[in-house]
């Protein structure tokens, strides 16, 4: 392996931290109804576990309202059930037979600034996988400069290099994660 493989190596994975932490900023609730929040949700339906997503449609009629119509109309009873006792999601749905009314209820400011405390988690989190990537890739360039593979020169080119990727990923984290936490924190 060269060292330009290396850098790339490390280049994608920056890259995975970033949307992993995309990801995983979407499950964080804003106060706002939004269909993802129901990604986590698995439904036992026709005898087997089944991602809510399989079993039906969610959408956001109103920006406090989610609603969830399912493909059959015998499950409704118990995708409401698993929403309701989902301790996680902490939501009380209704239905009228047809669909799946699901209200969310604005939050505190206590809670919004527990959301944003889970938020800064994330982000540490995020960073401690950025500075595990860097630390590898440096000490891979420094092994093959002690092979004698790559020169003093390339070495802390290399160097410069990995360590720009490693600013340029921590600004694009900081900068998705201030984005959420306004949006967490507007009423």
């Amino acid at each position: 392996m060269n060292q330009s493989q290396i850098i790339d190596g490390s280049k994608a994975k920056f890259s995975n931290v970033v949307s992993h932490f995309t990801e995983d900023l979407k499950k964080i609730r804003t106060g706002r109804a939004h269909p993802s929040q129901l990604d986590s949700v698995i439904v036992v339906a026709y005898g087997t576990q089944m991602p809510l997503n399989q079993l039906a449609t969610i959408t956001t009629p109103e920006a406090q309202l989610l609603q969830v119509s399912p493909f059959d109309p015998t499950n409704l009873s118990i995708i409401s059930d698993t929403i309701r006792n989902n301790p996680s999601l902490g939501m009380n749905p209704s239905d009228d037979g047809r669909i799946i009314r699901i209200p969310i209820p604005p939050l505190t400011t206590e809670r919004r600034q527990e959301i944003v405390k889970q938020l800064k988690e994330k982000i540490e989190n995020a960073l401690i996988s950025c500075r595990g990537i860097r630390h590898e890739t440096l000490d891979s360039l420094k092994e093959m400069k002690n092979d004698k593979q790559i020169s003093e020169d390339d070495l802390t080119r290399s160097t410069k290099q990995v360590e720009d990727l490693m600013a340029k990923t921590k600004n694009e984290i900081e900068a998705i994660a201030k984005i959420k936490e306004q949006e967490i924190m507007t009423i």
